[in-house]
């Protein structure tokens, strides 16, 4: 079972809210947690969850519940929403996980709803492997509104023609067209070795809603980290190569 618990009582107005949670990359939560340090946004909200992993979080010796969080934050007369959180429910091929996953998603649209949500972006990344590497991450769409289709279009994004999206950013924005919300998901292009974080990545996605939205977000640190990962990250795969290389053409097909 799904709890969301509220704060603070806030009384919100065609309100637009995006969702980062660790996904492939953890694209998505590095891009919501930077807005959120950037914004310092209000804590309003906290998810607690069965379906989350059966484990507590120790900090100074005292324990917590693992929570996901919702944030308010209000620019220019408009109001906004975040999801963002360490967790989200596991994902296998078993019915109970696909429940849990249902579950969680529709009680992160109530809560939308409650907030008078008319938008929800979900954040995530998209696995295009070794491509990732040797060129600049492009955005990705897939919208339930033809419109937000288009206008991101307009802002360089790229359609994402046919395939599956997994786990919360699916779930939440198709689950929200039941209750009359719109969305879309963005997600970043990067590599799934990439279990550290996709910074740069994060960054096009950042730089989009900034281009939408009109958010003024200070990239510097982001820069920083993504080109420390990303040098990090060429020199592991050519080690890996090297190793290839190194070898016999018979006998063992894998690198220890």
């Amino acid at each position: 079972m799904t709890k969301v618990n509220f704060l603070k009582k806030k009384k919100l107005k065609n309100a637009v809210m995006f969702s980062g949670l660790p996904g492939i990359g953890l694209v998505g939560k590095i891009a919501v947690d930077y807005m959120l340090k950037q914004f310092k946004a209000e804590k309003i909200a906290e998810i607690t969850s069965d379906a989350f992993p059966p484990s507590v979080h120790t900090k100074g010796s005292v324990i917590e519940v693992i929570k996901d969080e919702l944030y308010y934050y209000k620019f220019k007369g408009k109001d906004y929403v975040f999801l963002s959180g360490p967790v989200q429910p596991s994902l296998d091929a078993t019915i109970s996980s696909a429940k849990e996953h249902y579950e969680f998603a529709k009680e992160i649209v109530l809560a939308a709803e409650k907030l008078d949500v008319k938008e929800i972006y979900t954040l995530a990344g998209i696995n295009v492997g070794e491509k990732r590497m040797n060129s600049e991450p492009k955005v990705i769409v897939a919208a339930t509104d033809k419109k937000i289709l288009n206008d991101l279009k307009k802002l360089k994004a790229e359609e994402h023609e046919e395939g599956l999206i997994s786990g919360a950013a699916g779930l939440i924005i198709g689950l929200g067209l039941e209750h009359k919300i719109k969305g879309a998901c963005l997600m970043g292009e990067t590599n799934a070795r990439l279990i550290y974080g996709d910074n740069g990545s994060a960054k096009k996605i950042l730089e989009l809603l900034s281009l939408k939205f009109g958010f003024v977000i200070d990239m510097k640190k982001i820069d920083k980290e993504s080109k420390e990962i990303e040098n990090a990250f060429k020199q592991l795969s050519e080690q890996l190569e090297k190793q290839q290389d190194d070898l016999p053409e018979k006998g063992l097909t894998y690198v220890r």
